[in-house]
């Protein structure tokens, strides 16, 4: 969906004034925006589920802060997210760790720092996990992930209904689930599923809603098990090019809700918090990748625009995250203006396959211009070679109303700003924007 005339023009202006006071390239997010989502998300979906969030999408430390207090619970996948997260204000007991590859360092820190749940990928996992707690003489909550025999079409990415690292197989998971559950120093407090993501079709998340519901009460039933909480990965999508249609998030209510109201109604399932994980949903299309075009060229006919940033700063909107066939991201010019033209857009890269967008339709680009690149909340920073060709990190700007900061990562470690980085300023001080009220999602 387009920004309104009003709205665009707020938003440019705010580009404007973060180029200027910050420099680019820069990641912007608007904190306005993720709390008209979280609202939507709470009108529609929250008569059945309490929100997590996946730090893997965006952990940036001010970001995961202005989050704790707004999310129930947050979901991490390394000990380095949930370190992040407690200095970020969640208490560990708020967190829960997934992923198929846990050392056993990152399991004694989890452990000791009380996490909430230990998500576990597999049996072997469980056994590792009993054995620290043992050793620290605890009993640890477990959440156990269950891989589903299928996955419906529609989703952009498949983590079950095929060979997976990513819990243990439906099919086959009757001994190695009783196992687990014999393990002396885990309290099994529910399940987990997270099994296909980016969907913008409702028929196929509900229908995969179905199949969770499915698998919960038939492992509930063998395993005499009244879950205290059951974990539904969200696989909910968010429109990245044009010819994407925004998900009808109501249409997922409509369509689930009855199915969720018939779990809820069942005596073992009554008092279970059931969550929805989610992440890109929730940051995704609140943030925008701001970079400089700092030469333009013809070559062979083609009009070339090279930009300040790349598949460095942003590898999913180049085409290599996910995409089997290349497609541009949303993006503009920053201030628009007429006629529009094909141009490619490029990242300052020693490589072909720095590439920003191909044939992309835009008002005429010339050198010192601005390009937003939407949709870049999630999966963009934290997915991308930053250190490909060693040019300096992008900026991370926050927007909280009328105010933005630079929130940039590395400032945290201590590190100084270098050449590369453009007009950097304080990382901590606020900026008055001129007027961003009405900012809202792409």
């Amino acid at each position: 969906m387009s920004l309104p005339g009003s709205d665009a023009t707020a938003l440019d202006d705010l580009l404007r004034e973060v180029a200027d006071a910050i420099g680019t390239p820069a990641y912007v997010y608007l904190t306005d925006a993720i709390e008209r989502r979280l609202s939507e998300l709470r009108a529609a979906l929250g008569p059945w589920f309490s929100f997590s969030y996946a730090a893997k999408c965006n952990p940036n430390p001010e970001l995961l802060r202005w989050l704790a207090d707004r999310v129930e619970r947050v979901d991490v996948s390394s000990i380095g997210e949930f370190r992040l997260a407690q200095a970020a204000g969640w208490g560990a007991d708020r967190a829960s760790f997934t992923g198929p590859g846990k050392r056993t360092a990152e399991i004694v820190d989890a452990v000791s720092g009380g996490v909430g749940e230990m998500v576990l990928e597999s049996l072997r996992e469980a056994v590792a996990v009993d054995r620290v707690a043992q050793s620290l003489g605890r009993r640890q909550d477990v959440l156990i992930r269950l891989s589903p025999a299928r996955v419906p079409k529609g989703f952009g990415d498949h983590m079950a209904g095929r060979p997976s690292p990513f819990g243990l197989d439906v099919e086959t998971a009757g001994d190695d689930l009783r196992r687990i559950m014999a393990l002396r120093h885990l309290r099994v407090v529910g399940l987990h599923i997270y099994s296909g993501t980016q969907s913008l079709r409702p028929e196929a998340i509900c229908e995969n809603y179905r199949i969770f519901i499915e698998v919960f009460r038939s492992v509930c039933e063998d395993l005499d098990l009244r879950p205290e909480t059951l974990v539904f990965g969200s696989g909910l999508g968010i429109p990245y090019h044009d010819q994407d249609n925004p998900l009808d998030l109501m249409a997922v209510a409509d369509g689930a809700g009855p199915d969720l109201d018939a779990l809820k109604a069942e005596p073992r399932f009554r008092d279970t918090r059931l969550v929805l994980e989610l992440g890109r949903y929730l940051v995704g299309e609140a943030g925008y990748f701001l970079t400089q075009v700092t030469s333009v060229k013809e070559s062979r006919g083609t009009r070339i625009g090279i930009c300040d940033g790349g598949m460095n700063n942003h590898l999913p909107a180049s085409g290599h995250f996910g995409m089997v066939i290349r497609r541009n991201y949303r993006m503009h010019r920053v201030g628009g203006g007429a006629p529009a033209e094909k141009i490619d857009l490029v990242g300052p890269l020693c490589t072909s396959i720095d590439r920003l967008a191909t044939g992309v339709s835009m008002p005429r680009i010339e050198e010192g211009d601005l390009v937003a690149v939407h949709s870049s909340g999630a999966y963009g920073l934290t997915a991308s070679p930053l250190h490909f060709i060693s040019h300096g990190p992008p900026h991370e700007v926050l927007v909280e109303g009328a105010r933005f900061r630079d929130v940039t990562r590395g400032w945290y470690l201590g590190q100084e700003a270098d050449s590369d980085r453009g007009s950097a300023q304080d990382p901590g001080q606020t900026h008055q924007a001129s007027d961003v009220a009405t900012v809202g999602l792409d």
